[in-house]
């Protein structure tokens, strides 16, 4: 996806701190500056690290935004992101690369796809190419191909377009051909990108869906060989248009086809958020069964999330997204890296409702909790039963800084209004809320710098980044529950 700004030198980040701080301690003038700068280093060195999550995905360093090309092959899920390898803000976009056995424990690998002279690698899809319908896998063996948007926007020389291309790897992932006749979707158009690449089996060929972004639509292709695509069908405009539509994901699940589309701005809770549609697709195009604007999350922080491909066959659908807004990405506090992903969730449908469930956590055995005070560390899960009336859920307790879910009167929600740092953007701090009648089970999972709520087993969920002070480890309840247990 396209960045909303132009990357600018920050006054307060990593690098300069580290510089100042450096040019102080070396130069030897006055006593109280040396004492200064040193602690200007220890708070920069500490500030870097203290919200790092324990089983969330951050890259080590540098900026991250959306997933790219989410695949299972032999034994390993991969991760790619669009990454800026040169710094944290938005800026020379890139494939990074990370894999995962369990979905919970990562390994960062080297840049996958770097950014170009000619234009800069957007988001987009991995597929498994089992049958070498594409020619590029050699041995008999499958291999993975990229399918991804170039951005010319990169050469300021020449007008600005968005276009497909392919990359592809016979070593599991470790390294990648650009494909030579690049670009292989290439209309002309400005606005045209985040293919999404799946393959159709009663039609024997790979589908596309892709986000026409200001004019509300996705549009379907179809290939036999990911390279000559003819265009089949289109959606839109539908649900919520109150921002340009992005990163779109198309996948079946229990019988019926889901269409999530990024929507950005506009979202219930202010800046990028989600929609999604349930439906029928015939392999040409999608229809909605639903007409209510229906929102994967209602926090403010769960952006541009994607299915894995390539999982087994009967394995439910595993989503994962960006951990983040578009309104303060770019202002975090989290350097040396800015970026990170939601915990991936499995999804199954209850009617039209698409529900969520944690597919990775807390590797700890379950505790019975009394529901007493207690400090939890910065990395935990809880769940309960609420009982009638209100309730409230304080996490993160520490320094006059925390984090309250609760539920009233209808209304489920997360306020981060004092959760601990919140004045590096006026966007920030506040409420975060969700209609939800009868609150029956909740399940929470904090990780140190976020905050994820599952309501009723995952039909309405929550993202919020909180960045609390150090040693704010507290959980206190108010109101009444039953069965709780934390881990």
């Amino acid at each position: 996806m396209r960045g909303p700004w132009r990357p600018r030198p920050r006054s307060n980040s990593w690098s300069t701190a580290c510089a100042n701080a450096a040019y102080w301690l070396a130069s030897g003038v006055m006593r109280n500056r040396i004492i200064a700068a040193a602690v200007f280093l220890a708070a920069a060195v500490w500030g870097a690290e203290q919200w790092r999550p324990g089983f969330h995905f951050t890259p080590a360093k540098n900026w991250t935004n959306d997933p790219c090309g989410l695949v299972f092959f032999d034994g390993e899920y991969h991760l790619f992101f669009q990454h800026n390898p040169l710094g944290p803000l938005w800026g020379n976009m890139s494939w990074g690369h990370a894999v995962s056995r369990d979905l919970r424990r990562w390994q960062e690998l080297p840049v996958a796809i770097p950014t170009g002279s000619d234009a800069w690698i957007f988001t987009g899809s991995t597929v498994v190419d089992r049958n070498n319908s594409s020619g590029f896998c050699i041995g008999g063996k499958p291999c993975l191909v990229a399918i991804y948007t170039g951005d010319t926007g990169v050469d300021k020389s020449k007008p600005a377009r968005e276009h497909q291309n392919l990359a592809y790897s016979n070593d599991r992932g470790r390294t990648w051909t650009k494909y030579e006749k690049n670009p292989v979707l290439d209309p002309g158009l400005k606005d045209f990108r985040d293919p999404k690449v799946l393959w159709y089996e009663p039609a024997k060929r790979w589908v596309m869906a892709l986000a026409l972004p200001t004019e509300h639509k996705a549009v379907f292709y179809a290939s036999p060989d990911l390279k000559a695509w003819t265009r089949t069908g289109e959606f839109g405009p539908a649900g919520a248009t109150g921002g340009i539509w992005e990163c779109p994901d198309l996948f079946e699940v229990d019988g019926k086809w889901v269409l999530k589309i990024g929507l950005n701005p506009g979202h219930i809770a202010g800046g990028s958020g989600e929609q999604y549609f349930v439906g029928r697709f015939d392999g040409n195009t999608f229809v909605s069964e639903t007409t209510e604007t229906k929102w994967l999350d209602y926090g403010r922080d769960c952006y541009c999330a994607l299915t894995f491909s390539g999982t087994p066959r009967g394995q439910k659908p595993v989503m994962l997204g960006w951990m983040s807004n578009w309104q303060y990405a770019s202002k975090t506090p989290t350097e040396p890296w800015r970026g990170q992903m939601t915990l991936p969730r499995g999804l199954s449908l209850r009617g039209t409702t698409l529900v969520q469930a944690p597919a990775a956590g807390v590797a700890r055995n379950w505790r019975r909790w009394d529901g007493k005070p207690f400090e939890a560390g910065g990395s935990f899960e809880v769940e309960m039963e609420p009982e009638d009336g209100a309730i409230a859920l304080r996490v993160l307790q520490g320094a006059g800084a925390e984090t309250v879910i609760g539920w009233e009167e209808g209304t489920l929600f997360v306020d981060r209004s004092k959760s601990g740092a919140v004045e590096f953007h006026k966007g920030f701090p506040g409420r975060t809320k969700a209609p939800v009648a009868r609150l029956r089970r909740l399940h929470v999972v904090v990780d140190r710098l976020s905050v994820e709520v599952f309501a009723n087993g995952g039909e309405v969920t929550l993202t919020n980044l909180v960045f609390p002070p150090e040693g704010a480890n507290g959980v206190e309840l108010t109101g009444k529950a039953k069965n709780l247990r934390w881990r």
